[in-house]
């Protein structure tokens, strides 16, 4: 299986670099995993609606440039859907089973993903109604997948 996560921003934390790491080497057991980068839009703290969505547009546009159309997309957004970490995995394990065994996550920037990205997502995800940094997310997300495959081969790291 191949996993990929697509996140807007460059991850400069030495602790987030650090647990993403240690993750993606736990998950080399059970998938190849690639983490992208795609660079986010410059803006200012006080944006009207038209300039947000337009940050979000080109936001999107670089995200879009990184998904292969064989890819199965799950856009992380708070308000996708919530799933208890079993349900996740099986559902991992259905898309491997089924013939979708290129899974991308999208994680956007701070303003959200476009409604281009949103369109092209085969799903969603959300992790709750918190609001979460970004960057945070990256690691958060990649514990569950990880996670998500102990769970399917039924070892005890999942309590």
């Amino acid at each position: 299986m191949n996993i990929k996560i697509i996140g807007v921003g460059k991850l400069k934390e030495k602790y987030f670099k650090a647990g993403i790491a240690e993750y993606k080497k736990r998950l080399g057991a059970f998938a190849k995993v690639e983490i992208v980068e795609v660079a986010d839009e410059k803006a200012p703290e006080s944006l009207s609606e038209s300039e947000m969505a337009e940050v979000k547009a080109k936001e999107g546009e670089r995200i879009l440039g990184k998904i292969k159309d064989k890819e199965h997309v799950i856009a992380l957004a708070i308000e996708g859907k919530q799933r208890a970490s079993e349900v996740f995995a099986k559902e991992i394990a259905d898309l491997g089973t089924y013939g979708h065994p290129d899974i991308t996550f999208v994680i956007g920037g701070s303003l959200g993903l476009s409604p281009e990205v949103m369109h092209r997502a085969n799903d969603t995800l959300s992790f709750g109604k918190l609001t979460l940094p970004h960057q945070l997310m990256r690691l958060v997300l990649i514990e569950q997948i990880y996670r998500a495959f102990m769970i399917n081969a039924g070892r005890p790291y999942h309590k």
